[in-house]
């Protein structure tokens, strides 16, 4: 009898958020986030009892994300998504891709 594959990874949700939001109040919470990583702060999320403190690294990935979901034939979410990640145990790794520039 055959063994089922096992993941060598998993994926633990410690935080999260979800609300609709003004522009001007999602660009207020993407400034904080910006100015903690200008200063090389950790950052602190949080939302009714929920909190939690993370502490970016110099180099972590950035990663940018723009899809369409939906059911096929009718695609009409969309989204912009924005994730920064670092292994704690490594340091520096090279990023993949072209350079990002966002207008």
């Amino acid at each position: 009898m055959a063994t089922p594959a096992l993941s060598s990874s998993m994926e633990e949700t410690v935080f999260e958020s979800e609300q609709r939001m003004s522009r001007a109040e999602i660009a207020e919470y993407l400034r904080a986030v910006a100015e903690s990583l200008d200063r090389g702060a950790s950052i602190t999320l949080s939302a009714g009892d929920q909190s939690v403190t993370m502490e970016p690294p110099a180099e972590p990935t950035f990663e940018v994300k723009a899809e369409h979901e939906g059911p096929q034939g009718a695609m009409t979410e969309r989204s912009i998504e924005f994730e920064l990640e670092w292994d704690e145990s490594e340091e520096g790794e090279s990023a993949e891709g072209g350079e990002l520039t966002i207008e």
